[in-house]
């Protein structure tokens, strides 16, 4: 009877163990729908010609040939290209140096981080779509704040056509990215501070260090982790954008593709029909291919070379 017993509890244990390899199978489907499936098709579209949306003949590589020597779609993916390592360079240096620099204030407890905290992040409660659009009015030359603002100030001179002057399009479009991402950059910055052991900071304090060199000798190190994660996600962001040019320039990366992005041309190239090409949907697909594996290889090699120099340190 006992052993009956035994045998039954033991059958119960395996089905309950069966029955937790059950759970991941709604995740699992929705990832392979949404993300694999997407990229192997990608990978597939890329070695045909197309007509319009019909399949046509296997080309093998003539697509990514195309992409990179036939005029003009090789002068508007170097074009693109360009912005997007603009994109990321200038979001490191603005957004992820100003989020460190005030995370390193907050973490000093002065009186309102707290509020500092939530008034920094409130931007990103909101859709990109929604940011692009308020943003476009607020720069408009004719009735937008911004130009008000300056005529007010007396500096009429600074007035612009922020978004129409090929000068300044990308860059304005950037700012706002910056704005926008400010406050997420903060709180991991400051999740980085506040992982760092207290009794290392006393022992710092006792030894002298303070200031600068507090933040040089003894936290810079300890953030690599948190700066790392930052430096990846901002790389990934930058390669990426498309939502905000879209909502603020549209597809065609006006003026003159001066704020074109790998995304925005991606687009243009598989849906907008920007050239009329019959083999638009097989270059959409290499470029969609290409951009995926170089933010996979860069970040790969990133990440590798960070690790050692964590070990280093």
């Amino acid at each position: 009877m006992i052993q009956t017993e035994t045998v039954k509890q033991k059958k119960r244990k395996k089905q309950k163990r069966w029955g937790i390899h059950l759970f991941p199978i709604p995740a699992l489907f929705i990832y392979g729908l949404f993300i694999v499936y997407p990229l192997v098709a990608a990978i597939t579209y890329s070695f045909y010609d197309w007509k319009g949306i019909q399949k046509q003949a296997f080309v093998g590589l003539e697509n990514y040939k195309n992409l990179f020597t036939l005029e003009p779609f090789s002068g508007m993916f170097w074009n693109a290209f360009g912005h997007n390592v603009l994109y990321f360079v200038v979001q490191m240096v603005v957004q992820n140096g100003l989020a460190f620099f005030l995370a390193f204030i907050i973490f000093q407890k002065i009186r309102g981080a707290e509020l500092l905290k939530m008034a920094y992040f409130l931007p990103r409660l909101l859709s990109v779509i929604v940011v692009g659009f308020l943003w476009k009015l607020i720069l408009n030359p004719n009735f937008g704040a911004l130009n008000v603002i300056l005529s007010k100030l007396g500096l009429e001179s600074w007035k612009k056509a922020w978004l129409g002057d090929p000068d300044t399009a990308l860059m304005t479009i950037i700012l706002v990215n910056c704005w926008f991402g400010l406050g997420f950059a903060i709180l991991i910055f400051l999740a980085g501070f506040q992982s760092i052991p207290k009794e290392l900071i006393e022992a710092a304090r006792l030894d002298g260090a303070k200031g600068l060199t507090m933040l040089r000798r003894i936290m810079m190190p300890l953030m690599m982790p948190s700066i790392m994660i930052m430096t990846v996600l901002t790389f990934i962001q930058s390669f990426e954008a498309f939502e905000l040019v879209y909502a603020m320039q549209g597809s065609q990366g006006e003026p003159y593709r001066s704020t074109d992005t790998l995304a925005v041309y991606f687009y243009r190239l598989a849906f907008g029909g920007a050239t009329g090409d019959s083999t638009a949907i097989g270059l959409g697909s290499a470029l969609a291919v290409v951009l995926f594996l170089f933010i996979c290889v860069f970040t790969a090699l990133f990440l590798n070379y960070m690790k050692k120099k964590e070990v280093e340190m």
